[in-house]
């Protein structure tokens, strides 16, 4: 890493309304980051996530949207971009990053020249000519001559997540899914067909490495339907790019069908869902994004605070997450209710089909909420699926028309099914931050580029500028983001740690007996038998209890009631959702407006105005995290005292576990402690808002305005009528 340049005596803005607060300090533009050191002795650490590569007020160059300065005296204000000429001194210099951040530096006592210098330094470096001038590729090519590059070390026991660039990952996959009508396919290899798919790709039994090969041209890019997962009774989840020449595609899509309506042991019938008729478009998810973006992290609170809601609501993220999740669903009925196979089809099979997919099989297989799983899924679907990760993100910003956030879309969907189960995944809301947050990290190969074909042909060329050996794993010379250790502390990757997680074959204790979390197999029946002591949805009594008006109770029971004429897909809902949610079985997310919210953590995270100090998940969180971290000291001891030999007198460790071994973040306090919530808690945990541009030197939101021109209600049941 260089420094490229650098500024002394500026002011890192905290407060729009006064400088009370600022931060002084030096403002310097590296080849890698923009980092502010401030003077001084640092400020006590409010938020204990500590990034390896990043610290509190470093900005990556690839995370930078907008460069904006600014000019109060001449009025003027400029975005900059690379090559870019600055016809007057700023006083000011925003940055607009594409983690929601707002950063904003002040030049009061800085020299004019000397601030214009590193503005231009800062957005000619954030916007590379070429992905081989990204720091990565320079990082990742010294490390490894240094012998800093370690193949296969990972933080977590030894599990290393599967890449899929080779046939025995996929082989693994079709053995742990029962897959037996379908087999791995190594005629793309040197991407012989295709340029955009892996080289080994799963297909029907039935059909030669010669039919694939031969039909591969009526696919756009060579696209051939590829496999992507199997249900325990037969059906396949298969995805499918569109036609290249429509003239000759209905012959070829009919031996493609037969051979997949075989693979199946009952041979049925194969279902088409056409995505791009069923989902908006990527233009139409950017502008969405843009939208709540912009009224979660821009405008001032104060003036929207009334109608803030209605705001979010009309930018149609919530009704994207919605509709991808509700038509996830849906394929979800054909698989595990119709027992059919399902293909997906996209037009290039790079965007949609990718968070359809894996949405679809996050719902079915409980080995893809497991940590694990989830990164093997997001390998399997989006990197080796060939999802124009360069274009999407606008890593070079060149082209703004392709840039659109699926893969952010997705991990929100994700969060939504997390929410309301939370005992169903074995990852936290922290991890799926940081996972997108990573995105703008330019030394993983993950996000960097738009197919597997062209990371291979971009580190060929890496490898013969820096004299690496062909033969040397790419994995090791540019790793994926899986392995955590490169950007958090082992303590630190306990944040991943869902306390909640029930892992397969697990308790739980119902009606005061233990009971696994195993549904009975059973047929499906169009009729559905519920006694009055049964739960339904986690709540139980033999009398239905009084409903609040549009509580949840009466939307499910509006929404799942037995009705007359109901559809085969209806009734397979209801029935569903008329028994508790087996954790390691289907889940499938209720998708009504008042299900599907905002995801504060990740879009609210930065914004100091509605950080609430110790409040939020993350004092739940530590509470539970506590108790799980009490009970695996416990489970540790009694393993001591089982596995004794009968004549010796177990002495356990009054300790447990070492701290270092141990799974979760908050550790439990010693009972002749008393109770406390740890100060860096509040709903913004881990990450630490303080710095981030707030546009009124207020934490927390205030009501002061709300209230003043409020109604005086005269009883509670006025204002549950009234309207907002």
């Amino acid at each position: 890493e260089i420094v490229v340049n650098d500024v002394n005596f500026v002011r890192k803005c905290i407060s729009a309304e006064s400088s009370q607060g600022d931060l002084w300090g030096r403002l310097i533009c590296t080849n890698f980051k923009v980092s502010f050191i401030p003077q001084g002795p640092p400020p006590k650490q409010k938020s204990q996530l500590s990034h390896l590569l990043l610290g509190q007020h470093d900005i990556s160059l690839t995370c930078l949207e907008q460069v904006v300065t600014v000019n109060d005296t001449r009025g003027k204000r400029k975005v900059l971009g690379s090559n870019q000429k600055l016809k007057f001194n700023p006083t000011e210099l925003i940055l607009y990053c594409k983690d929601l951040r707002v950063i904003r530096f002040c030049f009061d006592e800085a020299g004019p020249e000397s601030a214009k210098k590193v503005c231009l330094a800062i957005a000619h470096y954030s916007h590379p000519a070429d992905l081989h001038l990204l720091f990565g590729f320079e990082y990742q090519g010294l490390r490894y001559h240094k012998g800093d590059l370690v193949n296969g070390s990972t933080p977590r026991g030894g599990i290393q997540t599967p890449v899929f660039d080779r046939p025995s990952d996929w082989d693994r996959e079709i053995k742990r899914t029962g897959a037996s009508g379908w087999r791995v396919c190594s005629i793309n290899e040197k991407y012989a067909i295709s340029d955009s798919l892996p080289e080994y790709i799963v297909v029907p039994v039935s059909l030669t490495d010669q039919d694939v090969k031969q039909h591969s041209p009526s696919f756009s890019d060579g696209r051939v339907p590829q496999w992507c997962w199997n249900h325990r009774n037969g059906s396949a989840l298969v995805r499918m790019a569109g036609p290249a020449d429509p003239l000759t595609q209905r012959k070829t899509e009919q031996k493609i069908f037969t051979a997949i309506t075989k693979s199946h042991p009952q041979r049925r019938e194969v279902t088409l869902s056409d995505l791009d008729k069923s989902l908006p478009n990527i233009q139409d998810i950017q502008s969405a994004f843009v939208k709540a973006r912009q009224i979660c992290t821009l405008d001032p609170f104060e003036e929207s605070e009334e109608r803030w809601l209605s705001s979010i609501e009309n930018s149609r993220w919530l009704e994207y997450v919605r509709t991808f999740l509700k038509l996830s669903t849906e394929i979800v009925y054909n698989l595990d209710g119709k027992n059919v196979s399902v293909i997906l089809l996209e037009e290039e099979d790079r965007d949609l089909n990718c968070v359809v997919s894996s949405l679809v099989q996050l719902m079915l297989d409980p080995h893809y909420r497991s940590l694990n799983g989830f990164q093997s899924l997001v390998q399997k679907e989006w990197v080796m699926a060939g999802h124009r990760f360069l274009d999407r993100c606008n890593h070079l910003k060149k082209n703004d028309s392709k840039e659109s956030p699926l893969f952010t879309l997705f991990l929100d969907c994700v969060w939504q099914m997390t929410n309301q189960y939370p005992a169903a995944f074995e990852f936290t809301e922290f991890y799926l931050t940081v996972l997108s947050d990573s995105m703008w990290i330019p030394l993983f190969s993950t996000f960097l580029f738009n197919s597997s074909k062209q990371c291979a042909q971009l580190l060929q060329d890496f490898s013969k500028n820096k004299a690496i050996p062909q033969g040397e794993d790419h994995t090791v010379i540019f790793p994926p983001v899986w392995k955590w250790s490169q950007q958090f502390s082992t303590r630190d990757q306990t944040l991943f740690n869902n306390p909640m997680y029930v892992g397969k074959g697990a308790a739980s204790v119902q009606n005061g007996e233990v009971k696994s979390f195993q549904r009975s197999k059973k047929a499906f029946s169009s009729t559905v038998r519920i006694s009055s002591t049964s739960q339904r949805n986690g709540l139980k009594g033999e009398e239905e209890p009084l409903q609040r008006r549009g509580s949840l109770v009466s939307e499910l029971k509006a929404d799942f009631s037995p009705v007359k004429d109901e559809s085969p897909s209806e009734r397979f809902f209801r029935d569903w959702f008329s028994h508790p949610a087996d954790q390691q079985g289907v889940l499938i997310p209720l998708v009504l407006p008042s299900h599907v919210v905002l995801w504060k953590l990740f879009f609210l995270r930065w914004v100091p105005e509605v950080c609430i100090p110790q409040g939020g998940p993350a004092t739940v969180y530590h509470k539970v995290s506590q108790l799980v971290d009490q009970i695996e000291m416990l489970q540790g001891k009694l393993r001591q005292y089982k596995g004794a030999s009968p004549r010796s007198t177990p002495v356990p460790s009054p300790s447990g576990p070492s701290s270092d071994q141990r799974r979760m973040y908050f550790k439990a306090s010693s009972p002749d402690d008393p109770p406390t919530t740890p100060n860096i808690l509040n709903s913004s945990f881990p990450f630490n808002p303080v710095g981030n541009l707030c546009p009124r030197g207020v934490q927390g939101t205030p009501i002061s305005k709300f209230l003043n021109g409020a109604k005086t209600w005269l009883s509670t049941e006025t204002l549950a009528n009234d309207t907002f």
